[in-house]
């Protein structure tokens, strides 16, 4: 059971909801991390009175810092500070909500504290998942899925003595706002038509991910390292209800699912609780009101964003930190206008074209694939 948390990422959606919960919870917060938003930092410093807040902007730390300035809340920036964050001895538990392979360098320092690691940085796992793990394992450290997919998974093979015993993970997806849009019908949409996903309110990026199913693709990479099987074993399943958030399918061919409405606060809970459950004020899923439960076949044509995360999957070292980085730029590029949405796969391919493989890599290799990534992605 979590007692103190280390909150990285407190001003995007994950974090907002994550303070939520510890609110429930009566959770003690020790420290809080940001990128650049002054205002909404100063109120969450205010409630729950950190000892040490962090913004990577280093501007936005001196105004933070001279706000706090009647607070005993230390104030640090850039990624020292989240480094700091991360190792705070305060927090028991450290919640990486960050966006982005920014997160990779804190959440190692955390498994080598031996924190508990509630997980919702999918470029973590994603671009040096082999790594993580093996750290995770020699330290002794937790890690605890919070994305609702990963969290489903963990939440169904509870009770699975012996990963053998799996025949395969299936990972549902809304099929985001596109589905059963062909590839040419992808040219036209503009970013805020990429923005209104269907079921569920998230940050800007994570929500282009959905819309090109690369979301899709970098869980079924996490789901690999996490649960250490082969991209073979991990599926997905297109479910427009995201009521079904996982399913594990066992070799005697029993399916186990985690159900639920789509609330990410339930997996923040659960990662917080575990291995025991709290109540929840939420309402739960009503089962004759929530209609008829679908499933179909992702396509991978009109998305192949999904198949170039498997076959990185597959091809192993640095492939799924290129991958990641470079569509991390293409997104960008994108929300700006200076790209289609059709472009994000293309220029994802290209720095996989542009970049040699790196395998067995260390953290500095998987770094240097990641800027190598973004300036293949900016040069094109």
């Amino acid at each position: 059971m979590t007692h103190s948390i280390a909150l990285l990422g407190s001003t995007g959606s994950i974090g907002r909801q994550t303070l939520e919960v510890a609110r429930e919870l009566g959770l003690s917060v020790a420290v809080l991390t940001a990128r650049s938003q002054v205002d909404l930092m100063e109120r969450q410093v205010r409630e729950f009175c950190p000892r040490l807040a962090v913004m990577m902007d280093p501007d936005a730390a001196a105004e933070l810092r001279l706000r706090l300035s009647d607070t005993d809340t230390q104030v640090l920036s850039g990624a020292e500070g989240l480094l700091a964050a991360a190792t705070a001895h305060e927090a028991d538990t450290v919640v990486t909500a960050v966006v982005g392979s920014v997160g990779l360098a804190p959440t190692l320092a955390a498994i080598r504290q031996k924190k508990r690691i509630a997980l919702a940085n999918k470029e973590t796992l994603v671009c040096a998942g082999e790594l993580v793990m093996s750290e995770a394992r020699r330290c002794g450290a937790e890690i605890i899925p919070v994305d609702s997919e990963h969290s489903a998974i963990f939440q169904s093979l509870q009770g699975c003595r012996d990963m053998e015993q799996v025949r395969r993970l299936l990972l549902t997806c809304s099929g985001g706002p596109f589905f059963g849009k062909s590839r040419a019908e992808l040219n036209e949409v503009r970013p805020e038509d990429a923005l209104r996903h269907p079921n569920w309110s998230m940050g800007a990026k994570i929500t282009i991910d959905s819309a090109t199913l690369m979301n899709k693709g970098l869980e079924i990479i996490e789901a690999m390292r996490l649960y250490c099987l082969p991209v073979e074993q991990v599926d997905a399943v297109i479910h427009r209800q995201s009521i079904v958030h996982s399913l594990v399918e066992y070799r005697d061919g029993a399916m186990i699912a985690q159900l639920g409405t789509p609330d990410m606060k339930l997996p923040i809970r659960y990662a917080f609780t575990f291995p025991d459950r709290a109540p929840s004020p939420a309402p739960p899923l009503d089962l004759i009101t929530c209609g008829a439960l679908t499933f179909e076949k992702p396509d991978e044509d009109a998305f192949p964003c999904l198949k170039i995360a498997r076959q990185c999957g597959k091809t192993g070292g640095t492939a799924c930190a290129i991958m990641n980085a470079a569509n991390e730029e293409a997104v960008m590029a994108f929300l700006r206008r200076e790209i289609g949405f059709n472009d994000i796969s293309r220029r994802v391919e290209h720095a996989l074209s542009r970049v040699a493989v790196k395998y067995a890599p260390t953290l500095e290799d998987i770094l240097e694939a990641d800027r190598l990534a973004r300036a293949a992605v900016k040069d094109q």
